[in-house]
């Protein structure tokens, strides 16, 4: 009994002892897999479940040589808890992706995540052509690029590289924003190619959205941002009833002819020929062409530095589709585009559309440019939008 009990005791410390050293080991072996704290993460925390999946796209080509073309990636986070009724649906600027609402350049959690936080199911896309969405060539246009200086005069480092008015206030941007510092490098990595061609590629967002809305089979809101605010409009004309509302976020700009923002003053190319986009969308009286459009323009602008705008002659033809569907529309105070954006927001309100114009800085957010979801204060933005929506939507 006691060369028993002996020998059992020598086994129990064993088995403790390589237990103990499997525990150290495994304690080890994470640490050196953590990553490092050079590499930006963002908790998931609030996330419930997490999935993507692709919607529209065609098969092209001759027979036995098919390929898919023109479909759209989307990811979709359900939050812990959902707390309101209607998802977020994001849609990004021009040479730009999904990326945009994940992460900001600087590592903090992009928009998707801060509106998972407050309770709401988003889903994020990259357009036809762009980022983790097929490009096929022969079938698709000829592709383009922002270079670095040119991010740095729209984007980045308007205060010190742009000649617009406004330029100077921007002041949320994080970092220098010049080519070199870290954080405007890290920025210019997520800006992508696009299709030069921008009525194919708002044929094919377009196309994509309505698969996409019709595939959720409930109401959104459509979060747009610049490009994609065009887009925005067309996708709640084809589907209204699917739309809820609509926050925008300096949206493609200006109605009827496009502005040099150096001299405050008038181009004689650009511009949205159909008042809110360059796609066909529904009017009443309608239209078939947007020559149709009897417009006019202002005597004398609303403003020091801004455009005087065109508008329509009274009466003044109204976007029917949607005209129930109301609109936060945000500008920012140091961007270019506080130039001109007022001008759409004078026609969406004319044409029937129920719009919110926001400079801003009058609502405890000043110094942002166009590319606020990436800014310093981007998360006091999104928690805007969110009061906005519980006081007008929710």
């Amino acid at each position: 009994m006691k060369t028993f009990k002996f020998n059992s005791i020598i086994s129990l410390v064993g088995a403790v002892f390589l237990l103990s050293a499997c525990a150290q080991m495994d304690v080890q072996d994470q640490s050196v897999a953590t990553p490092n704290d050079g590499i930006p993460m963002v908790s998931s925390e609030n996330i419930a479940q997490r999935g993507f999946f692709y919607v529209g796209g065609d098969y092209v080509g001759e027979e036995g040589s098919e390929t898919m073309a023109n479909s759209m990636y989307v990811e979709v986070m359900v939050p812990n808890e959902i707390l309101h009724p209607y998802p977020v649906v994001f849609l990004h600027g021009n040479g730009q992706t999904g990326v945009d609402y994940l992460q900001t350049p600087d590592g903090r959690p992009g928009w998707a995540y801060d509106f998972l936080e407050m309770g709401y199911v988003v889903y994020v896309q990259d357009y036809p052509t762009r980022g983790r969405s097929q490009y096929i060539p022969g079938v698709n246009s000829d592709l383009g690029a922002r270079t670095g200086p040119l991010l740095e005069r729209i984007f980045t480092a308007t205060a010190t590289e742009a000649d617009y008015p406004q330029a100077p206030k921007q002041t949320q941007w994080p970092g220098s924003g010049l080519m070199g510092d870290p954080i405007m490098d890290k920025f210019t990595k997520t800006q992508v190619q696009y299709v030069t061609g921008y009525g194919e590629q708002a044929d094919l967002a377009i196309a994509a959205n309505i698969a996409l809305l019709d595939m959720i089979n409930t109401p959104v809101i459509l979060l747009t941002h610049s490009q994609g605010g065009w887009f925005g409009w067309n996708i709640a004309d084809e589907r209204p009833d699917l739309v809820e509302t609509i926050v925008t976020i300096e949206p493609a700009a200006p109605p009827i002819r496009g502005v040099d923002t150096t001299n405050v003053s008038y181009r004689e190319s650009g511009g949205l020929s159909w008042g809110v986009g360059n796609t066909p969308i529904t009017y009443d009286p309608p239209i078939s062409e947007p020559s149709e459009l009897s417009v006019e323009l202002q005597s004398q602008a609303e403003g020091q530095d801004l455009v005087p705008c065109y508008q329509q002659t009274e009466p003044a033809r109204q976007l029917v589709n949607l005209t129930d569907i109301p609109v936060l529309f945000m500008n920012g105070e140091g961007s270019y585009h506080r130039i001109f954006d007022h001008c759409l927001a004078n026609w969406l309100n004319q044409a029937g559309v129920d719009t919110e114009y926001v400079r801003m800085e009058e609502v405890g957010l000043p110094g942002n440019g166009h590319m606020m979801m990436l800014e310093l204060n981007s998360k006091e933005i999104a928690e805007y939008i969110h009061s906005w929506l519980e006081e007008n939507i929710l």
